[in-house]
Parts: C-alpha cells; sequence; structure tokens
C-alpha cells in the first residue's frame, strides 16, 4: 500500500518527489500541510494559510481538504496537467484544466508528510442479492457457467461441507460450482479444492470432476493458485433482480 514516504521534506525534495509519482498517475498521493491554495476559473478564491490534506488520484482529480467536515475546500474534478516546481523557495503544485480553463495552486507553506500510496483500482464488486439468491438463479440457468451445464442437485452434502451447484457439463463429466457474490481469494479456491476432492473420493478416482470457481472477479494469487490446481474460472458480473432478468457470465480460460 505505502510505496514511498517523506518526512518533513524541503521544498526541492517534495516538488520531485511529487513529479516523480505524478508521471505515471498510478497510484495515490496525499501531502498533509500547512499550505495556501488559490483558484482561478469561473470564479476567484483563495484559502488563507492553513492547515490542509491534499489528495492527488490517479484520475488526476485533486482534493484539498480542511480538518473538519466532509466536502473538499477546493478541488478540481479532472485535470489536463499537475506539474510542481519550486517558485521563491516554496514548493507549488499547478493542476490545470483546459475546460473550463481553471487552475489550482497549492503553495506548500509546511508539508509535514508526503506520501505515494498504491491502491487498486478496482474496487470491491458485490453482486445483487445474496449468494442464495445467485444460487437459486445459475441453479435455473446453468447455461450461464457453462453451454451444456445440468444441475443435478444444490447444497449437496459431502465430507467437507455443501456444495453450492452440483452438475454434469455436455460431456458427462461432473462439475463442482463454488458461488462467490464478490472478488473471490484463496480460501475460495481452496474451498472449491475440498470438494472436488472429496466427490473424486466418494465416485472413485478414475471418474471425471471438474471444479468451477464462480464470482464477480477472482485475486491474482487465487486465479494460479486454480490453475495449479486445475480448477476453472468463470466470471460473473451482474446479477439483476427480479431474477426474470438476464445475468452476464463470461468463461475465462
Amino acid at each position: 500500500m505505502l510505496l514511498d514516504q517523506l518526512l518533513n521534506p524541503d521544498p526541492a525534495a517534495l516538488a520531485a518527489f511529487l513529479n516523480l509519482h505524478l508521471q505515471g498517475r498510478t497510484g495515490l498521493l496525499q501531502v498533509a500541510c500547512e499550505a495556501e491554495i488559490t483558484y482561478h476559473g469561473r470564479a476567484m478564491s483563495l484559502a488563507q494559510a492553513g492547515e490542509y490534506l491534499l489528495l492527488v488520484k490517479p484520475d488526476g482529480s485533486v482534493q484539498v481538504h480542511g480538518p473538519r467536515g466532509v466536502k473538499p475546500v477546493n478541488w478540481q474534478p479532472g485535470t489536463d496537467s499537475l506539474h510542481a516546481a519550486v517558485e521563491d523557495g516554496v514548493c507549488v503544485l499547478t493542476a490545470r484544466r483546459s475546460r473550463p480553463d481553471e487552475v489550482l495552486r497549492v503553495l506548500f507553506v509546511a508539508p509535514g508528510v508526503a506520501q505515494a500510496l498504491g491502491v487498486r483500482a478496482e474496487g470491491e464488486f458485490l453482486l445483487d442479492g445474496t449468494e442464495a439468491q445467485l444460487q437459486e438463479v445459475l441453479a435455473r440457468a446453468p447455461h450461464l457457467i457453462e453451454e451444456g451445464l445440468t444441475v443435478l442437485d444444490r447444497e449437496l452434502l459431502v465430507g467437507v461441507g455443501g456444495i453450492d451447484l452440483y452438475a454434469r457439463d455436455a460431456a458427462g463429466r461432473y462439475v463442482i460450482v463454488e458461488l462467490k457474490r464478490g472478488r473471490a481469494g484463496q480460501e475460495a479456491v481452496h474451498q472449491l479444492g475440498r470438494y472436488v476432492d472429496a466427490v473424486r473420493t466418494q465416485l472413485g478416482g478414475q471418474v471425471a470432476v471438474r471444479g468451477i470457481l464462480a464470482a464477480p472477479a477472482v485475486t491474482a494469487p487465487a486465479r494460479t493458485r486454480l490453475h495449479g490446481a486445475g480448477l476453472e474460472f468463470v466470471e460473473v458480473r451482474h446479477l439483476h433482480l427480479p431474477q426474470d432478468e438476464p445475468l452476464q457470465a463470461a468463461l475465462f480460460a
């Protein structure tokens, strides 16, 4: 999460730090500081020197927060250019927009801490409804997981727990489906693997049993573990309720 940090930086060090991390716009920058803020554009404003928290997000938006309230004292929803420079012995961050023509300048009178944070672009996506509703919809429409899939049972109890969907594919192989409403991690892969192993043991080692993890997304370590275990992932991004509306699913090899 924390990529880089400066404590009580001098103006030149702060300008170099900001410009370095502004180049790729791959993370979030924040500076806790005493500063002055000026704005020129559709209106004109000046914030007197005070203690502020500056945030620059990867999309180029800028927010300057005071010590109270949830609304920034100044902000730019999007910028065409961001650049820091030392002017008269003070580090100044200039944020410009061309449409409309706006300029926001932050004069860092006394910067306390500057941080570059690695923040994932994707948020935690959750499907509408509960896992039980997701299970019900996919049990009625298993082709959204895979064409030719036939559901044999739901919540089938095996020695290590209850299988969400117990099915058979078009080739006659048994399929274990584990469902998650949010981004699935390694624990979900471990759980699916235990179900697959339990069913293989019960049916006999020569019977083909597949395992599919169905979720909106999967973490990179979990995807690696899936491939290593010979398991599969189906991305389910939309679950609309009421349940007669369509689900969308896409299979990722």
